[in-house]
């Protein structure tokens, strides 16, 4: 686990100092030490956290003949057994990493190679002989990759930030992209808020030689639903599966540590890996009781005999920490759950470098309790458009009442309401807060490709794959990989594995979701090695005590600073962005996450354009 950048440019010499500048900014991802390859016109550069082979897996990593050399970030799982495959086929090896076996592959098979590769990585490959660049990030996105393309320039790393002292990057914020950030959190594309940096997408990779750059796809999710198996049978399927994923993930030659909070997937995940070895574990909580899962997560630690270590998080440490987080974030990312995960991480990187994690069981076995919806309109979509479209009419235009925001919703299709579940602002509440007018997409112009790729599938399948093409990549795992790796912690997460994608992308509908529980066959699976209290505990989702927060005097001023600050005066209407902290402040509307997408935005655009 580790940190790369690179870059081709034939403007720049080997002995320039840039590719020192660009590694030293993200030293954070690699605290044991770096390296760096340099040439005339390209450069990689490494950072390293010494997980697998500490003593000989330093990078950057070049093959026998030494044509080509590699910076790689990530773990392969399986690296043993292809490691075994490559030294029959006549590959000699000169460490013990993982990352090697992924030279030795390329070299072996080329792009093939990455259809054989069991992790969560980004690399990249320069072949010295061909002046060609050769990268790839895992099928779920679990490792970051960005790249710059100007004027034949190319420039990639593992954070943003590690372009900023290259003289051929030119740091320009992507305006236009503000509404589509005001309605999803993030940018849903390929896009960056830094004009012309682009996401290398899960399941992509890049090629460059020539002046020329092509992005090509070498992995697609694909359901194929199984309908012969029973419930028990996909969680006698489910449970081995996973077991197996975290015997796998488990791989180091360090101590491997777990989150835990309340719900299944990080409990099942610390059962599982605890069976294997003395297990330390880490809970992150709050003084405000309702939001903290410290009781739970310590009381499952006590049954299961494992270490707990615990960090409690207060109101001042939140607000204070934001800045930070933003920055190591490089785009703004206002999921709140992303501070308290920084501080967790923080107390792991006390003792361990390897952590595991339950990121992905929910977007892959069904667990958000809005899955649920589609069950419930199962019978009212079955009515003609036109009275569904009146229901809607009348009942939008009555009081609160129970039941209105079900007629409200049910004129939509499942693309329609979707988007509605995930909104922050719609777009007539985007031109009202922005200080200009700014034409943009309507949302669905970005998730209807995903929804037309499932097209003939259950409504409940159509959402898991919106959001593990959306929400999943953009959000969930970005906020995990980068605050983690501020602390030098590697995570790992054995639900995101492509043997438990092959079972999770088979499992029919009715054994993923009902009306009254979520993630079926996991939980299922979870009842048989876990208390039934933990494998049926609701899910919690990280609660924050923001709402409560942006109420009390002094944070409500710390927002209100910003939100009447130059920032915000540049960007978005100030009298309607204070008149919603004002209204959430005086109970007349709840805004938090509409409140702190704003504040978000602000404190990153100073880190980035005010600050540096």
């Amino acid at each position: 686990m580790s940190g790369f950048v690179g870059y081709v440019d034939k403007r720049i010499k080997s002995g320039d100092s840039v590719i020192g500048e660009m590694t030293d900014l993200i030293s954070h991802r690699g605290p044991d030490g770096g390296g760096r390859y340099v040439e005339d016109g390209a450069a990689l550069g490494f950072r390293r956290l010494s997980v697998i082979d500490l003593d000989t897996g330093d990078q950057p990593i070049e093959n026998e003949g030494g044509d080509k050399v590699l910076v790689f970030d990530g773990t392969v799982y399986n690296f043993k057994e292809l490691r075994a495959e490559l030294e029959k086929a006549g590959h000699a090896f000169k460490t013990n990493a993982d990352s090697e076996v992924v030279l030795h592959g390329y070299e072996e098979y080329g792009a093939d190679v990455l259809n054989k590769l069991r992790g969560l990585f980004a690399f990249v490959i320069w072949d010295k002989r061909a002046q060609k660049l050769f990268g790839a990030r895992d099928i779920f996105g679990g490792k970051p990759f960005y790249y710059y393309f100007r004027e034949n320039t190319l420039i990639f790393g593992s954070e943003i930030k590690s372009f900023l002292p290259h003289p051929g990057f030119f740091k320009e914020l992507n305006e236009s992209r503000i509404p589509d950030y005001l309605s999803f959190e993030y940018i849903p594309d390929k896009e960056t808020f830094f004009k012309d940096v682009f996401k290398l997408l899960g399941g992509e990779y890049i090629a460059f030689e020539n002046g020329r750059l092509s992005i090509s796809r070498y992995f697609d999710f694909e359901y194929c639903i199984d309908e012969t198996k029973t419930l028990d049978e996909w969680a006698d399927l489910t449970g081995e599966t996973f077991k197996s994923s975290v015997a796998a993930h488990k791989l180091s030659d360090v101590e491997v540590g777990c989150f835990l909070s309340s719900g299944v997937d990080s409990s099942y995940t610390a059962h599982e890996l605890a069976e294997a070895q003395n297990l330390k574990t880490f809970s992150v909580g709050y003084d405000e009781e309702k939001y903290s899962e410290l009781r739970y997560a310590r009381e499952f630690a006590a049954k299961e005999g494992i270490q707990n270590y615990a960090v409690k998080i207060s109101a001042d440490d939140f607000f204070g920490a934001a800045p930070d987080v933003q920055y190591h974030l490089d785009e703004p990312l206002p999921n709140p759950s992303a501070i308290p995960l920084y501080f967790l991480s923080q107390k792991a990187s006390e003792y361990v470098k390897v952590v595991l994690s339950g990121e992905g069981a929910d977007e892959l076995f069904g667990g958000y309790n809005f899955y649920k919806e589609p069950l419930d309109y199962e019978r009212y979509m079955r009515l003609p458009q036109f009275i569904r479209s009146a229901a809607s009419a009348v009942a939008s235009k009555l009081p609160p009442f129970h039941g209105r925001r079900f007629l409200v919703r049910g004129k939509y299709t499942i693309e329609e309401r979707f988007i509605r579940n995930n909104y922050v602002f719609d777009c007539s509440e985007r031109d009202r807060y922005l200080a200009k007018n700014m034409p943009s997409e309507n949302p669905s112009f970005y998730t209807k490709p995903h929804f037309d790729k499932v097209k003939g599938l259950g409504d409940v399948t159509k959402m898991q794959f919106a959001d593990i093409n959306t929400w999943l990549l953009y959000d969930i795992l970005l906020k995990a990989d980068k605050m983690s790796m501020a602390s030098g912690v590697e995570l790992r997460a054995p639900f995101l594995d492509r043997e438990m994608l092959r079972v999770a992308l088979r499992i029919p509908e009715r054994h993923r979701i009902s009306r009254e529980k979520t993630k079926l066959a996991l939980r299922a699976a979870a009842l048989r090695r876990l208390p039934e209290k933990n494998a049926n505990m609701r899910k919690l989702g990280f609660p924050v005590p923001l709402n409560d927060w942006l109420k009390q005097k002094r944070y409500y001023d710390m927002v209100l600073e910003k939100f009447t600050g130059a920032v915000a005066e540049k960007f978005f209407n100030v009298p309607e962005i204070v008149r919603l902290l004002n209204d959430h402040r005086d109970g007349k509307s709840s805004n938090m996450k509409k409140i702190w997408s704003l504040y978000s935005f602000i404190i990153w655009y100073e880190e980035y354009f005010v600050k540096r």
